[in-house]
């Protein structure tokens, strides 16, 4: 073999090399992009988690002044909830979706 296409295979690793370098630089970027905009979102959801707790305090404040009771209210809120989840997982299980019913039932009023 000679020296001259030894230096080819060299030359074509060294330019192998530059690119694979050039796409790691650039997935670096990506992922401290991808970083940022990650903390950016957390630090979003804490302020509104906030905003959502000073929220509820003032409305449960505005209920009870109502004579209202709020938390009773968020109690009936979170069984029902959870009802309709236990709805949901039953109709996976099943293989079904609930939609069928939906649409039997209105083209049933629909007559």
């Amino acid at each position: 073999m000679g020296l001259g296409s030894t230096a080819k295979k060299i030359q074509s690793l060294s330019e192998r090399a530059e690119a694979m370098y050039k796409q790691v630089q650039k997935l670096q970027k990506r992922i401290i992009s991808l970083e940022e905009e990650m903390d950016e979102t957390h630090d979003t959801v804490n302020r509104m988690d906030h905003q959502l707790t000073e929220q509820r305090a003032l409305l449960l404040a505005i209920a009870e002044e109502q004579g209202i009771d709020g938390e009773q209210i968020l109690a009936d809120a979170a069984i029902d909830e959870a009802e309709l989840e236990g709805d949901a997982s039953e109709d996976t299980a099943d293989g079904t979706t609930g939609e069928s019913t939906d649409t039997e039932a209105s083209d049933a009023t629909a007559e």
